[in-house]
């Protein structure tokens, strides 16, 4: 277990555009009530849960509970909501502790963007969360075990449950070895979060004017859904950018553009 005075190693610099949520595909879906299958989840955790039932809990999908009620005693949604609040906490703590050099603003804008559905959806992927959920049968034929904000919300769900079975410190720490290389990344990519920030700054101060997102189109399924932008800059378009949710297609764009008006000295 990783100790809350554990040091943030520096990765090396990784460059946009790189934020879209792309999900390996999952294994088949194991029977999360297994002891091998709980234990090969927290190994991917690196936490052992002493109630077995809060893992259960927070992996069952309210599908599952009102199709099987009698297999659970709740689903998953309480443990969410105090998963997040853990989460902003425990994520503040780590940028106010490790990285000394960070102003108020830069936290701000890193906690947003490293507690967003796309950095949980990513993490989430990959230790195949999916894998372990407990989907009613209606949510499993729509490929639930592949949706980010499904896993999303169950990666803070888990959070909750380890936070319930241990303590603040526990929790921090394991939050600490999931985060580890996502915060590495941010700090290392000179901030994508605030791509769309520093673009609106740019455009304001040449055109006294906000830039514009249009969809331009959206590709897959509904559990799958590829969207592509295009940003005007004095309505004039400028970049596209592609994701797995409109955000990181906006993000994506913003990025694009800022390099086009690099290349163009602006």
């Amino acid at each position: 277990m990783t100790s809350d005075s554990s040091t943030l190693n520096p990765l090396s610099e990784l460059h946009c555009p790189g934020l879209s949520v792309q999900l390996p595909q999952p294994h088949e879906p194991a029977e999360p009530s297994t002891v091998a299958t709980l234990e090969a989840l927290q190994g991917q955790l690196h936490y052992i849960f002493k109630d077995r039932e809060l893992l259960l809990e927070a992996l069952t999908h309210r599908s599952y509970f009102h199709e099987s009620p009698g297999k659970s005693r709740a689903y998953n949604e309480r443990f969410e909501f105090l998963g997040d609040a853990v989460l902003g906490m425990a994520i503040t703590d780590i940028l106010f502790r490790e990285n000394a050099s960070l102003s108020e603003s830069e936290m701000s804008k890193l906690k947003s963007y490293l507690v967003s559905r796309e950095i949980l959806a990513q993490l989430a992927s990959e230790i195949d969360i999916g894998r372990y959920i407990r989907l009613g049968k209606g949510e499993e034929s729509t490929g639930g075990r592949k949706k980010s904000s499904l896993i999303a919300n169950t990666l803070e769900a888990i959070i909750g449950a380890i936070f319930l079975d241990s303590d603040y410190p526990v929790v921090k720490s394991v939050i600490m070895q999931l985060y580890t290389p996502a915060i590495n990344r941010a700090i290392n990519q000179h901030h994508p979060y605030d791509y769309k920030t520093t673009l609106q700054e740019l455009s304001q101060t040449l055109f006294a004017t906000l830039p514009e997102y249009r969809l331009i189109s959206e590709m897959g399924d509904d559990h799958n859904k590829t969207f592509v932008y295009e940003v005007c800059l004095n309505a004039q378009p400028l970049a596209t950018g592609t994701g797995k949710s409109k955000k990181t297609a906006q993000i994506n764009a913003a990025c694009a553009a800022l390099q086009t008006l690099h290349k163009k000295e602006i």
